[in-house]
């Protein structure tokens, strides 16, 4: 099932807000919010952003495809449209009917050559549903 895209009004290219958050993620993880965020913000020349619901967000135009969070022990890299991923090493999370995201701990390892490919399809996909 697919439904429309998440539309989040007023992502810009670099935000000050987002810096702010990412800057105020202290210890390890901070780094892997910085780390996630980053690569969200690498996956296409079109990638905007802004904070929505105390998580940096990555869009294209103001499709929202991506967003960080931070939790007491652990970070997400979700994906608005995560049903429709392509996830063949069952990386992603979740029970929704849309959303998915994919759990970062510390000392525990990550495939991020996987991680990568998830968010290139990610940010794909929604540039596809954009018609672009």
């Amino acid at each position: 099932m697919r439904r429309a895209l998440f539309m989040l009004p007023g992502a810009v290219r670099r935000s000050a807000s987002v810096e702010q958050w990412l800057s105020a993620q202290l210890g390890e993880l901070g780094a892997m919010v910085r780390e996630s965020f980053a690569l969200l913000r690498c996956s296409g020349p079109d990638v905007c952003e802004l904070m929505h619901d105390g998580c940096a967000t990555a869009c294209v135009q103001d499709a929202a495809f991506a967003y960080v969070a931070v939790y007491k022990r652990h970070v997400s890299v979700g994906f608005f449209q995560g049903t429709e991923l392509p996830d063949p090493v069952g990386m992603l999370e979740g029970r929704g009917k849309f959303m998915r995201h994919v759990k970062l701990r510390p000392g525990v390892g990550i495939d991020r050559s996987s991680l990568e490919r998830l968010v290139s399809a990610a940010h794909r996909n929604v540039v596809a549903r954009l018609g672009r």
